[in-house]
């Protein structure tokens, strides 16, 4: 047993945040990080001491290891919580914080390498028994390679970065003259995004279902899933809404996958927190599509209806306690859905949209949390994700639950910068979502609707700009023959609202 004291946290914004929530709780010491873009993030001032590591961008401070490493070190950190994205799935990363005798939260560095390179990881699927989508278990060599193998396969296919993640390193393949600038782009990106431009080849699914099962396992050889999430409402590959439980899931299929997901982990001896992803078609099969070996964004809506901290669970397993609850243990409870509210124009094909925040008003009651990092007069970067925050309702049942959701979103309220929320509304007030009958295609099925123009907050405001100017002008037209109001009053007045009429 090894126990914690102190944690560096080596990530940024609402995860930052979130993983010290939990270590607050657990008495345990944090450390920040930061970048010199991220002075005045939120996490810099919720952590007990924190550093800067470097510029802006992630290159020279979020992802620089040795940096890190070094102010762990440096502050007597016994462990790093990678949170998700930067280094969290980083083999060499996670090998030189246990070289340095840093636990490093996570899986060990050979499990991240096996399931890191999607290749590797379809290979070990098929030797677990669990269905994998058809496809190649090697590298492209050549395009005339890949030729040969789609038409093999037939067309559609989909080309991915066998080091891939979040949608980079991806086309879609429906036409045989696509072939080779489809692989010669998706190389390219690969290696832009992950320094390997290794691609494989997979069969498309048509409208699948996109879950996911949670996964914890322990240094005992304990594995449990804590059921699905389904994650199908989607841009560009990258998930903007998740629930559970899933509305395609039956308890049969539940079972199944949920099994099939923890023999996966059992396989590979995997320790923490991860996920078990999987596309299902229309006649419920189901193809084990990767593994992400880390805290995923949407682990609040499966906290929400288990009960489980997930993050508490990974400190706990990290310092070598077994898990205190077996399968049978777990159930789920009511529906919990979330929403991330993006700094992005919908309008203009999801465009990041980072600026100064003016206003924000973050919606409170039963049943509603908020993880987020912004607050008004921040300015959001142009070097990160987009993400402001992530919405999560609950309630008894899902209908219940997109009331709750709607009702949130209205009271969330942004400006100075566009965001997602009105997007969001449209999406809990589309038939197909309120069904339950979507998947990934959802967002494209349902675009003459969901981009429908809505006004923003900042549109509303300056809306009312423009009436006030109005209204008043009238009145002030009208009470030059009023002899209780003096003209410089009303010079004054037209003067003021001119100005903010201009601006517009």
């Amino acid at each position: 047993m090894s126990k914690i004291n102190k944690i560096l946290v080596a990530n940024r914004g609402e995860i930052a945040i979130r993983i010290m929530r939990t270590c607050r709780e657990m008495g345990i010491s944090t450390v920040a990080v930061f970048s010199e873009a991220d002075r005045t993030s939120m996490h810099v001032r919720y952590a007990v001491e924190a550093y800067c590591i470097g510029p802006a961008p992630s290159a020279e401070s979020y992802l620089n290891a040795d940096k890190i490493i070094e102010v762990a070190k440096m502050t007597g950190s016994d462990a790093i919580h990678p949170g998700y994205g930067f280094l969290s799935e980083n083999a060499e990363f996670a090998r030189k914080c246990s070289k340095n005798g840093i636990i490093f939260i996570g899986p060990s560095p050979e499990v991240i390498e096996q399931m890191g390179d999607k290749i590797e990881a379809r290979k070990t699927m098929i030797k677990a028994g669990v269905p994998v989508v058809p496809g190649t278990t090697e590298s492209i060599k050549s395009e005339d390679e890949a030729v040969k193998i789609i038409n093999e396969v037939g067309l559609p296919v989909m080309v991915k970065a066998a080091a891939g993640g979040g949608g980079k390193g991806m086309r879609l393949v429906r036409d045989a003259a696509e072939i080779i600038s489809s692989v010669r782009a998706a190389r390219s990106e690969a290696l832009a995004a992950f320094g390997d431009d290794s691609v494989y080849i997979e069969k498309y699914i048509s409208s699948p279902h996109h879950i996911e099962f949670q996964i914890l396992g322990d240094q005992q050889g304990n594995v449990v899933h804590l059921f699905e999430r389904e994650c199908s409402v989607q841009r560009r590959h990258q998930k903007m809404i998740e629930e559970t439980p899933s509305p395609l899931m039956t308890p049969e299929l539940r079972k199944v996958m949920g099994q099939h997901a923890v023999e996966a982990a059992q396989t590979v001896n995997y320790v923490g927190a991860g996920t078990i992803e999987f596309l299902v078609d229309n006649n419920l099969n189901f193809y084990f599509l990767e593994m992400n070996t880390r805290l995923q964004v949407e682990h609040p809506i499966t906290e929400r209806v288990t009960g489980i901290d997930l993050v508490k669970q990974q400190i706990l397993v990290a310092e070598g306690e077994e898990l205190s609850f077996k399968q049978e243990d777990l159930f789920q409870r009511g529906h919990a859905i979330e929403c991330r509210i993006y700094a992005e124009d919908s309008d203009n094909n999801f465009m990041p949209n980072p600026g100064k925040i003016h206003n924000i008003n973050q919606p409170l009651g039963l049943g509603v949390r908020t993880d987020g990092y912004a607050y008004e007069g921040y300015e959001i970067p142009i070097y990160y994700d987009s993400m402001i925050s992530k919405l999560i309702v609950w309630a008894q049942n899902r209908d219940e639950a997109i009331e709750r959701m709607k009702r949130a979103l209205y009271e969330y309220k942004i400006t100075g910068v566009k965001t997602s929320i009105k997007f969001l509304e449209r999406i809990m007030d589309s038939g197909d979502f309120r069904s339950g009958n979507y998947d990934t295609n959802f967002i494209e099925k349902n675009h003459e609707f969901l981009l429908a123009r809505s006004p923003s907050a900042d549109d509303c405001e300056d809306m009312v700009i423009i009436a006030t100017y109005i209204e008043f002008i009238d009145q002030i037209n009208r009470s030059y023959t009023n002899k209780e109001l003096y003209p410089a009053q009303n010079r004054w007045t037209k003067y003021t609202y001119k100005k903010n009429f201009e601006r517009l």
